[in-house]
């Protein structure tokens, strides 16, 4: 591992944001749908791992109790989003606020119903850390995606425009110039699993 890898995996938490209650796919959570024989929450936790993030937290919301008793999430930071129905802005929220006091000095956040989104996509945005002003987005095909790297000098301006389920798309409209594109179109596929038509995507 080179020093800047070294460096990455110590201050960048993964931030996994699995509240979800699925409510295009009749309310089945989606941190629970299956994917290669495992609840998919703990694929993305695999996937976030794999890639370099030492620390992981991830943010529960629907069905919480049942995501804890069936998902393998040990070594996981769990952090509860006891409104999530009120959309993925609070969960960004909850996560961001979860990192207070450890340390951490950037997030990357990934969403859990983006299976197509693996470890070499998450690796490359993570290796474009540099520190605390970092603010980093994976692109395909030059179009903003998933997964995002916040530096903690973002969290606040985030946190304040994060509302119902426009997550941080807000703050990176306005502070477009600072992003720095990485391209992963060639490494993965940023299809969403928010229809029941999508399930066709799980494996």
């Amino acid at each position: 591992m080179t020093h800047k890898e070294d460096r990455a995996a110590d201050q960048v938490t993964g931030l996994l944001l699995a509240a979800g209650g699925g409510r295009r796919l009749g309310g089945r959570p989606k941190a629970l749908l299956e994917h290669r024989g495992r609840p998919l929450v703990e694929h993305a936790v695999g996937v976030l791992r794999t890639a370099g993030c030492a620390r992981v937290h991830v943010v529960l919301g629907a069905a919480a109790g049942t995501v804890r008793e069936r998902a393998r999430l040990e070594g996981s930071v769990i952090v509860p989003n006891p409104a999530w129905q009120e959309g993925m802005g609070t969960s960004l929220r909850a996560g961001l606020d979860s990192l207070a006091g450890t340390g951490a000095r950037a997030a990357l956040v990934l969403l859990v119903d983006q299976p197509g989104i693996g470890p070499r996509a998450v690796g490359r945005v993570l290796g474009a850390y540099e520190d605390e002003s970092s603010l980093v987005c994976a692109a395909y095909d030059g179009v903003r995606g998933h997964p995002v790297l916040f530096g903690a000098a973002h969290w606040a301006g985030i946190a304040a425009t994060a509302t119902g389920d426009r997550g941080a798309r807000a703050y990176l409209r306005q502070h477009e110039e600072a992003i720095t594109l990485v391209e992963c179109g060639d490494v993965a596929q940023p299809y969403d699993i928010d229809t029941p038509q999508d399930l066709a995507h799980l494996e």
